[in-house]
Order: C-alpha cells, then structure tokens, then sequence
C-alpha cells in the first residue's frame, strides 16, 4: 500500500463509523442475500475503498457477525414483570418474530450460532431463560424449551407463505401462478381418495394471509411450553 492509499483509507476510516457500515450491510443483504454481500459491493456502496472497511471487520465472516449482533439489538427484552410468564414468553417471541419478519436475511444471519453469542443476543437468552425458570422449569428443560423457541421463530419466517427461498427471487406475478397452479394441482386430487386436501385446496396453497402463519405459530409454541409446565407442576406434586 503506498503512502497515499494509506492516507485515503485513514481518512474514509475515520468518517466511517462501525454502526453505518452494519446497517448498509443489512440494507444489501435484505435486499439480494447475503451472497450478494461482499466487502467490494458494500466499499462501493459507501463510496469507500474496502481497505477502509477492514479497519472495523476483518473479513465477511466478522461482518456477518455483527449483522447477527445487530439483528438481536432489535429483539426486545423488556418485558412487563407483573404479567403471568407465560405473556412474557409470548411478548419476547413476538418480538423476535417481528425482527425476523422485518429483514428478510435475519433468519439465515442467525441460523448458526454463532450469531448468537453478542451482548445483546446473550440478555434476550438471559431473559428468556429467567422467564422459564420462573415458570418451574430446570435449567435443562429451561435451555431446551430457549433453544426450540428461537427454532420456532426461525422455522414461521422460512416458511412464511410467499416467502420461501424458492419463491423468493419471483415476482409477483411468479408467485400467483405458482400459487395458482399448486392450488389446481391439490384441488385436482380425486376426492374420494383426498376429500380433505380437496376441500383445503385453497387455504393450503394461499400466501394471503402471513399474519395468521405467524399467530398460529406463536400460539403453538406458547400453548405447547404451558402444557408441559402444568405436567411438570403435577410431576413435582405427585412426587
């Protein structure tokens, strides 16, 4: 590096700040995924060399890492203390799944633990973890209860009607006549083999209706946590 690349870094590094360069990094990989995310792409997107990028990541892999940090900072923690348990399970999976819904590369960014491990993804997991163990679970029925929760939250984002990686690169256009033609193809069956994916021909091919995907989902997940807290009250009673 010569002297006066030098200096050009030094100075793009000092009007750059950490927080700019994550957040036009998440723009890009929401907007065509984290593939198309390179340091060259990101280093022309600021109008910088990438040189000046490395002063703050090393590499796309360091980079990754704070896109996942800065993913959970968005997930809220505060929760109401007065409400039951249960509500304070469902405000934090709520808001994860908010998160999750609002940038498309979340659920990728945080498939791999370790995007798990900045500050802020530790004190949502603290809080989660608190939460259950206020609710009569130990801390391995606690850990796993954490673990499938953040796994459920991921799995309703994948698999949003309309939102799937095969779906994803389609226009609208696309996804009608894709949605049309699974509808035709369900709708097709011979109805005394299949009555009820004739009958649920539509509903199960729609893509219409995302908010219910994410509710039902939710209301699984927390019905199902509490069921098994009243079996391990009783357990704890008979015992």
């Amino acid at each position: 590096m010569t002297p006066t690349t030098s200096g050009q870094a030094e100075a793009q590094r000092s009007r750059l700040s950490k927080a700019t360069v994550v957040q036009r990094a998440l723009a890009l990989a929401d907007a065509g995924g984290l593939d198309a995310l390179t340091i060259r792409r990101l280093a022309q997107e600021l109008g910088v060399t990438p040189m000046a990028l490395y002063w703050h990541f090393r590499s796309k892999e360091e980079l990754l890492a704070g896109l996942g940090g800065q993913i959970w900072t968005e997930v809220s923690s505060d929760i109401d203390p007065d409400a039951p348990w249960h509500v304070q399970l469902r405000a934090i999976m709520e808001s994860l799944v908010a998160v999750l819904r609002a940038h498309s590369s979340a659920s990728e960014l945080l498939i791999t633990g370790e995007k798990n491990n900045s500050p802020a993804a530790l004190q949502v997991t603290e809080v989660a973890l608190e939460v259950l163990r206020r609710a009569g679970f130990d801390a391995k029925y606690a850990s796993a209860v954490a673990r499938s929760g953040l796994w459920t939250a991921l799995t309703l984002a994948m698999s949003e009607p309309g939102r799937t990686a095969a779906m994803a690169a389609m226009s609208e256009a696309e996804r009608a006549e894709h949605q049309r033609l699974a509808m035709v193809r369900l709708a097709s069956l011979p109805p005394g083999q299949y009555p009820r994916l004739v009958e649920a021909a539509v509903p199960m091919t729609a893509c219409d209706d995302p908010d219910f995907h994410y509710r039902l989902g939710i209301d699984l997940f927390i019905e199902g946590v509490r069921a098994l807290a009243s079996r391990e009250d009783a357990a704890a009673e008979a015992g």
